[in-house]
């Protein structure tokens, strides 16, 4: 073989080897794909997904379904074949590793903070829908989460119920960031609690708590850069006593998008009729304790599977109307909502065949 020849093949198999290389090599990207859709209303896996004991509760019939984004492990790396399929797939979404795992976030610790976060939202659930029925909820403020080597571990425990701080009496959570910054790190703060142990007795025994502690705790520097505010190290969130029993029973979903379609859910239940006219409505959105529905992450993709599945309408958030809006899969009307009232009037209206004032969802 004439060098010149054997020099331009040899170019070339390097050339292949290294485009090879490039192009199978992970980049930094991770991928969002639409998740299974559930009925809220029905059953998941042979359960229902809402068992109410205690209670009255009425027949329903159509859909209620929350939905769901299906992402990529944090472990796993896409080569640049994937992503540029994925960039060019119209039902795939190709975003920043960093989006859905920031910090170095491990899959594990993404796992725990979704539970963590789903968790909460059946709570909130609960509480929009019987405030909605004007059915009385207890609540009181409570230790969430204790900061790990923070002035507050070891004193405080998560359960432990807030009554006040340095004598101040507190009524939400945010009240005891309010109280504790006040101070300046390094000076004391005086919690007084119910322990967790003697709330948990109490709720159980049907009973007021028997006694209350006093806990001094040295502030210190908020870890933030910049940031000089005292704190202790613990995350205050709110607890509930409902006066029926509730449960919601999904597996293998994390996150707090699945709220309002709680709400929804245990509405229908809990009054005569449906609330769905027996139509096939999806939706998404956080709730909080008031009703209030928050913004979601992957509305393209939710939209994309609930519209697969069947669903001729979706209750979207406000402020994700016009991404929805954007892209909208044929014969799926978006109907916008801000709160779980919003979201009721609108299923009325739509039983009633009233559609033509629906509030829906439009580009900007």
């Amino acid at each position: 073989m004439p060098r010149r020849t054997a020099t331009m093949l040899a170019s070339t198999l390097m050339l292949i080897v290294l485009l090879c290389a490039g192009v199978f090599s992970p980049v930094p990207y991770a991928e969002m794909s639409p998740g299974p859709t559930v009925n809220t209303l029905g059953d998941h896996d042979g359960e229902p997904v809402l068992r109410i004991d205690g209670r009255k509760t009425y027949p329903t019939d159509g859909h209620l379904n929350m939905t769901t984004v299906r992402v990529t492990s944090a472990d796993y790396r896409m080569n640049l074949v994937e992503a540029v399929y994925g960039w060019l797939a119209h039902d795939n979404k190709v975003v920043p590793h960093d989006t859905l795992y920031p910090d170095g976030k491990t899959e594990e610790q993404s796992t725990q903070e979704n539970a963590e976060e789903f968790s909460q939202s059946q709570e909130s659930a609960k509480v929009a829908a019987l405030k909605e029925l004007d059915v009385p909820v207890k609540s009181w403020v409570i230790v969430s989460t204790v900061v790990k080597d923070s002035p507050a571990e070891g004193r405080l425990h998560a359960g432990d119920v807030i009554k006040s701080v340095d004598g101040s009496a507190v009524r939400e959570p945010a009240d005891v960031a309010e109280l504790v910054t006040r101070h300046k790190p390094g000076e004391d703060v005086v919690f007084t609690i119910v322990p967790a142990k003697e709330q948990a007795a109490a709720e159980k025994e049907n009973r007021a708590p028997k006694r209350t502690e006093k806990v001094t705790i040295t502030t210190r520097a908020s870890d933030d850069a910049g940031d000089e505010r005292a704190v202790v190290g613990i995350a205050a969130g709110t607890d509930h006593t409902f006066p029926f029993t509730i449960d919601i029973e999904l597996a293998d979903v994390g996150g707090p998008s699945a709220g309002l379609m709680f709400a929804l859910g245990i509405y229908d239940k809990l009054t005569p009729g449906s609330l769905t006219g027996g139509r096939f409505v999806a939706g998404t959105g956080t709730i909080d304790d008031a009703g209030k529905v928050g913004p979601i992450g992957g509305i393209e993709m939710k939209t994309v599977g609930a519209r697969a599945k069947g669903a001729e309408y979706f209750l979207t958030p406000a402020d994700n109307c016009a991404a929805a809006a954007a892209d909208t899969p044929e014969g799926l009307t978006l109907i916008k909502v801000d709160t779980i009232h919003d979201a009721l009037g609108a299923l009325e209206d739509l039983d009633s065949g009233d559609t033509a004032d629906l509030p829906t969802c439009t580009a900007s």
